[in-house]
């Protein structure tokens, strides 16, 4: 933004009137509008209000300062929480009837700052699984996974930063399973969507009960599908490769920037290089980008080339969206987020590599031999089909 120039929340009036509107008003417009959390920011002379939507911030109306204290305070006390006590963090549940076909649920955290306590309000929202063919994988992608997942053992990972999709692809994967036919067995902390076919344990580090303790008590829970929510140490790298190694097929989860990145982790969590090489079947790194807004997208010619290493991805001239902005979309240009995807399958040549401890160069020299697609060119798919744009692309892409 220009210095000195005004965002569009900022030329709104703020709100007034009564906290219990006002807070039931915030609420109601952040569940209508999917925002995952809502931002109470104190300021000197208001509290701002953003809105966390598709995984981005935006800002909103603020809240005038005359009774900021008391919205606050509302929140306060729904939550439970200890009105007086402003100097130290406290947080706590809360719903709202707000008319909606359901009760709003949120878990309110307050954090001390010099201009008085932020407030962050986490929207509970029961969550259903995504359909694995609109996950955002190109029909290759998906034909490739699907045999994976269908193969009586293996290991597949998900990777990606915080935030990137990598537990909702593991869901929709379960979902490809006749359950009814197989014991599945999931390791989660937390659970974050309850299916009823299959058996679904909440890790709980303070009573002892950790992922790698979790997945040993799964062992001799006559397993045939094993999902562990995050591979956090070697430990648990280990017990979970030796399942997939003793017929068992493994889902998890690596916090790994991309394909590539992942092996090499694996390799350096410490478990030996053959247990790795004959156990791993495919990593699949991915990101989610925004949706650019179909009330207000329109089509520009693209300025220069862009480039991908020392190949042109999209020529200077191609059409791609840009966003505008308007008000179903509050104004950020996008609505609704998708996937993108880098898929690298363990072949006997990537197999040797890893019993090699190879550096992440000579993955990568494969990788591009053989043209695999990176995250960035499958997100450069999706802008030539007018799905996201440019800059989302390069957003979700830059290491």
């Amino acid at each position: 933004m220009t210095p000195g120039k005004k965002s569009f929340a900022q030329l709104l009036e703020p709100y007034t009137g009564e906290p219990v509107t006002i807070l039931d008003e915030l609420v109601r417009l952040a569940v209508n509008h999917g925002a995952s959390d809502i931002h109470l920011e104190p300021k000197r002379d208001r509290l701002q209000v953003r809105l966390r939507i598709d995984g981005a911030m935006v800002e909103h109306r603020a809240i005038a300062e005359s009774i900021s204290q008391q919205v606050i305070s509302r929140v306060k006390v729904l939550a439970r929480m200890d009105i007086s006590e402003r100097r130290t963090p406290q947080d706590g549940q809360l719903a709202l009837e707000l008319g909606l076909p359901s009760r709003t649920h949120l878990r309110a955290s307050t954090f001390p700052t010099p201009q008085g306590e932020k407030i962050v309000l986490r929207i509970l929202q029961a969550q259903s699984v995504h359909a694995f063919d609109r996950l955002g994988m190109d029909a290759d992608t998906q034909r490739r996974v699907r045999e994976i997942v269908e193969r009586p053992q293996g290991f597949l990972v998900t990777c990606g930063p915080t935030g990137a999709g990598k537990t909702s692809t593991l869901y929709s994967m379960l979902q490809l399973l006749d359950t009814s036919a197989v014991n599945v067995v999931t390791l989660e902390d937390p659970i974050e969507i309850e299916m009823e076919t299959i058996t679904q344990g909440q890790a709980n580090p303070r009573a002892g009960f950790t992922f790698a303790a979790g997945l040993r008590a799964i062992l001799r829970q006559d397993p045939d599908v094993i999902m562990v929510g995050e591979i956090r140490d070697s430990e648990t790298s280990g017990i979970a490769l030796q399942a997939a190694l003793t017929g068992h097929l493994v889902l998890s989860t690596l916090h790994t920037s991309d394909t590539v990145e992942t092996v090499v982790r694996l390799v350096d969590l410490g478990t030996e290089p053959w247990i790795i090489a004959n156990s791993l079947s495919a990593v699949l790194a991915q990101r989610l980008v925004r949706v650019a807004c179909p009330a207000c997208r329109e089509l520009v010619p693209l300025e220069t080339d862009l480039w991908d290493d020392d190949e042109v991805l999209l020529p200077q001239g191609s059409e791609v969206v840009r966003p505008k902005g308007c008000n179903q979309c509050l104004r950020t240009g996008y609505k609704g987020r998708t996937g993108i995807f880098e898929f690298l399958e363990i072949d006997d040549e990537l197999r040797e590599l890893v019993k090699q401890r190879a550096a992440a160069r000579d993955y990568r020299d494969i990788q591009k031999k053989r043209r695999i697609r990176t995250l960035r060119r499958a997100g450069f798919e999706k802008v030539l089909a007018g799905i996201t744009t440019v800059d989302e692309v390069v957003r979700v892409t830059t290491s």
